[in-house]
């Protein structure tokens, strides 16, 4: 069966680990996916990933997770826009999450990026998820 949110997948796959206090997490691989696990890396939610690759050609990331003091790093992380409802913002309306505390991870012209960024380089597009 086709998955329909691929990037909501890898979510709830590192939420639910989290909750069961895993280390590690793996989700299949794609371009998307890689994008947006190295803007959680370079944010400092994750401590890293790595790509494993099996026979048939199929490849997964392996998600290291980050624990501060026994808790997550990662203390809410949802989706914005599915697929049922696409969410774009111009770089006027770009959302800030918890104050700036948190990061809203963007899809622009420009490639995957935290809200920040997308900030700094006047582009808006589309809202992938919150982090906070």
């Amino acid at each position: 069966m086709a998955m329909s949110d691929p990037l909501g997948d890898m979510l709830t796959r590192i939420r639910n680990a989290q909750m069961r206090r895993k280390n590690k997490v793996n989700t299949p691989a794609s371009s998307l996916r890689r994008r947006v696990l190295d803007v959680l890396q370079a944010e400092g939610y994750i401590r890293g990933y790595s790509e494993v690759e099996f026979n048939g050609g199929k490849a997964e990331f392996e998600i290291e997770l980050k624990y501060f003091d026994g808790e997550p790093v990662i203390r809410k992380i949802e989706r914005v826009s599915k697929p049922g409802r696409r969410v774009y913002a111009s770089v006027k309306n770009l959302p800030t999450v918890s104050n700036g505390l948190g990061v809203s991870i963007v899809s622009t012209p420009k490639g995957v990026m935290p809200d920040w960024q997308a900030r700094e380089e006047n582009v808006g597009g589309e809202v992938l998820c919150r982090v906070f």
